[in-house]
């Protein structure tokens, strides 16, 4: 891979070249503002591109590593940052009519914590409208245009897929990292609940939501993570705490000693398609390779997370859409609408109730994890690959098993539920020539233990540093 090929180099790979000198951030930068007129808006990934203010960043972060300073693994690396996210001085509207002209006059904590970095923001990342996943925006798949993006982050996913960023900020609700970077191919991390801010992030659901991001690889991951990670100091309003993990440090390919679970019952079901199937089995062979003990486990009670998790996040939702409904409610989209006014008809039982099972379901796991020294369980990321625009079927409320959705629901709310961190990984290719994932669920705040695995796995395989490289650019 030579210089002409900047846009799809890891971001451990491109903070090598920076810190040696090999090239500049403003030549990434550019590389990248090149890549995204090469492909937008065929790939619909982005909302805005935010050129001007990126070149500036490049400029800085230029001067920086030539004065021998370097803030961080992302100084100088170009970032993309979901639409969700306040940018100070640029436009965010969630992605609805019903924020059209909101320039916010401050950032998201997440995107401060990456500006102080050093980082380069790009652009903003196409989402669903207020992340309900209830539109179509116009994102398309990387691998294959006719295709599902994947959730609210697929303008993220499909970003770092497509060379357009290094990596990106996501949001995590019930799946909405781990499927986009299933279905393009690349690498998302929903962190434990709480272990990023969401300080300047538009909510979708407060006690489900999370802030993770996408990138190419999981050392690339745990780089990110590494800057993402904190809050913002409460006694100091404008103070960010440090780092609280670097979770680069403790990537090891060698996984003597790590315990990895496999549950079947829950995650091996008939939905799951053979393509699918086989990858993961072959996948969980090589972690064993690797020197990882796999232990096949039941964990009771994993069907209520659905039903569960839907209660809350209906509930949760309306209740913070209530006074934006009746001021702008024209505004929204009318599926998004729909399931807001749905949401105002949850009793307070049930969403009690749900609350109830997410802790019930959370001693289950907790419980196996225990009983079995496991640091990790391995399962497919979604049930399937992705499918044509035209045969998918929207079903937010999980029970018709006929949906592409449901499954996909299925295979990621639990970690939601109950606030555990989740990868999903590339781990091989269908008979169509589409991406497959792999996902790793771990302990809460241990993120460094599925990002090794992750890493580990990427060691012996390939699958991530295959690109996208032919699609038809319709402008």
């Amino acid at each position: 891979m030579g210089l002409d090929d900047l846009h799809w180099r890891s971001i451990a790979e491109t903070a090598d070249l920076l810190r040696d000198g090999a090239v500049t951030s403003m030549a990434l930068t550019e590389a990248v503002l090149e890549r995204i007129d090469e492909t937008e808006p065929a790939l619909h990934a982005y909302v805005g591109v935010m050129a001007e203010s990126a070149r500036r960043e490049a400029e800085a972060a230029d001067a920086l590593f030539a004065r021998g300073e370097s803030r961080s693994a992302l100084q100088g690396i170009p970032v993309g940052v979901k639409d969700l996210c306040e940018t100070a001085g640029f436009p965010t509207s969630a992605g609805s009519r019903a924020l059209e002209g909101n320039v916010p006059t401050r950032d998201a904590v997440v995107v401060r914590r990456l500006r102080d970095a050093g980082a380069v923001i790009v652009g903003k990342t196409v989402t669903h409208e207020f992340a309900y996943g209830q539109d179509t925006p116009p994102t398309r798949n990387a691998w294959d245009q006719r295709c599902y993006p994947g959730g609210s982050s697929a303008g993220s996913g499909v970003a770092v897929a497509a060379g357009t960023a290094y990596g990106a900020v996501g949001t995590d609700t019930g799946g909405s990292i781990r499927v986009p970077a299933a279905v393009n191919g690349v690498v998302g991390i929903k962190p434990t609940f709480g272990r990023v801010s969401r300080t300047g992030v538009f909510p979708m659901s407060p006690t489900l939501d999370t802030v993770g991001c996408l990138t190419r690889t999981a050392r690339d991951a745990a780089l990110m993570l590494g800057v993402m990670a904190g809050r913002l100091d409460r006694s100091d309003r404008g103070a960010i705490d440090e780092p609280v993990d670097d979770y680069a440090a403790e990537l090891d390919p060698d996984l003597t000693g790590v315990r990895i679970g496999v549950e079947r019952a829950y995650y091996f079901y008939d939905a799951v398609v053979p393509d699918v199937r086989a990858a993961i089995e072959r996948a969980i062979g090589q972690l064993e390779e690797l020197g990882a003990t796999i232990v096949e486990v039941e964990i009771d009670d994993l069907d209520l997370a659905v039903p569960a998790g839907m209660a809350v996040l209906l509930g949760d939702t309306s209740e913070w859409h209530q006074g934006l409904l009746r001021a702008r409610g024209a505004d929204y989209v009318r599926e998004t609408r729909g399931m807001i006014e749905v949401g105002e008809l949850v009793l307070a039982t049930a969403y009690v109730r749900g609350q109830k099972a997410r802790r019930v379901i959370q001693d289950r796991v907790r419980s196996t994890f225990e009983a079995n020294s496991l640091d990790a369980i391995v399962a497919p990321a979604i049930p399937e690959t992705t499918m044509p625009l035209d045969e998918l079927s929207v079903n937010m409320t999980g029970k018709t098993v006929s949906g592409a959705l449901s499954g996909f629901i299925h295979h990621n709310f639990l970690a939601n539920v109950i606030g555990i961190p989740s990868v999903s990984i590339p781990a091989g290719f269908d008979s169509d020539e589409l991406p497959i994932g792999m996902q790793v669920l771990g302990r809460p705040f241990d993120e460094a233990t599925i990002l090794r695995i992750g890493d580990a796995y990427q060691s012996i395989t390939d699958w991530h540093a295959r690109h996208p490289l032919q699609f038809e650019v319709a402008r």
